[in-house]
């Protein structure tokens, strides 16, 4: 069970990252937070990757990686966003909302309807959705639908979950056209790339290096988050250790309360937490 260890390092890392990044958000601007998150992770991960072999690459697998490329980018915008401007423990948790809008275009566009796990596990994140703002009820059985759509992190974390829902799929393809290793070292390379270039134009490529000892340890985490992914992919079936992973949705709430002070933590735990079950009930049954 050695890859739980990775598969749970896995989410810790990405929580700790992401409660480094809302701390630092409160002087750093939202495109230089989006670099940092790639680009300082970099260093950690370029020693790795001189050991990763580098497969034949074909057609298929640039065409994909240059749909991806934008998506991606504007997910990360969006999610910086939504975590300056709402509580960690009321946006982080909707990214378990991802599996579900896949079940959607699945059913959609390929006629695919859901087993019964898929449906449980959508109704188990649809009501830890709802608990997240369990006290709004007070203002009637829609209360905290109204408070989702109230909160503007909220909004954007489900766009966001919107967009991972195409960009896991078209991640699978670009990894099934080279290899699993090489695209986890490979894709934040091109994103810093990229976002190197977008930083550049705008003139705020200097603000990357202003803070570094706030940005570096943001860049350990998302490196050990990325290691450690793929080490725990390696172990085990992709859909078990992305359930564990998922677990990030309860250590972020934990740290909104720990760092930030966020209040109603304990409908917030209630509701990541069955987010979660609802995430491993369509992973993993």
């Amino acid at each position: 069970m050695t890859w739980v260890l990775f598969a749970l390092t896995t989410a810790f890392a990405l929580s700790t990252a992401d409660a480094l990044s809302k701390r630092a958000l409160r002087h750093t601007d939202d495109l230089v937070m989006v670099w940092v998150r790639e680009g300082y992770a970099l260093p950690f991960l370029a020693l790795a990757f001189l050991f990763v072999p580098v497969p034949k690459l074909d057609a298929v697998f640039w065409f994909t990686v240059a749909g991806l490329v934008p998506l991606e980018i504007i997910a990360l915008i969006l999610y910086i966003k939504a975590i300056r401007l709402s509580p960690l423990s009321l946006t982080v948790p909707f990214l378990a909302m991802s599996p579900v809008f896949i079940i959607f275009i699945a059913f959609a566009f390929l006629g695919e309807l859901p087993d019964r796990s898929g449906v449980i596990g959508i109704l188990l994140i649809t009501a830890g959705a709802y608990m997240l703002n369990a006290s709004a009820s007070t203002q009637g059985i829609l209360g905290p639908i109204r408070a989702i759509l109230k909160e503007p992190g909220s909004i954007l974390m489900l766009v966001v979950a919107v967009i991972y829902s195409v960009t896991s799929t078209l991640g699978k393809v670009a990894v099934q056209h080279s290899s699993p290793i090489f695209f986890g070292f490979f894709y934040p390379f091109t994103l810093t790339v990229v976002l190197t270039i977008f930083l550049g134009a705008k003139g705020k490529l200097g603000h990357v290096f202003s803070k570094p000892a706030t940005f570096i340890p943001i860049g350990l985490c998302t490196a050990a988050m990325i290691i450690s992914h793929f080490i725990a992919i390696s172990m085990t079936q992709v859909a078990y250790m992305i359930a564990v992973k998922r677990t990030s949705l309860v250590f972020s709430v934990i740290y909104g309360w720990l760092l930030f002070k966020e209040e109603k933590i304990k409908e917030r735990l209630i509701g990541s937490g069955l987010m979660l079950a609802g995430v491993v009930m369509i992973l993993v049954f």
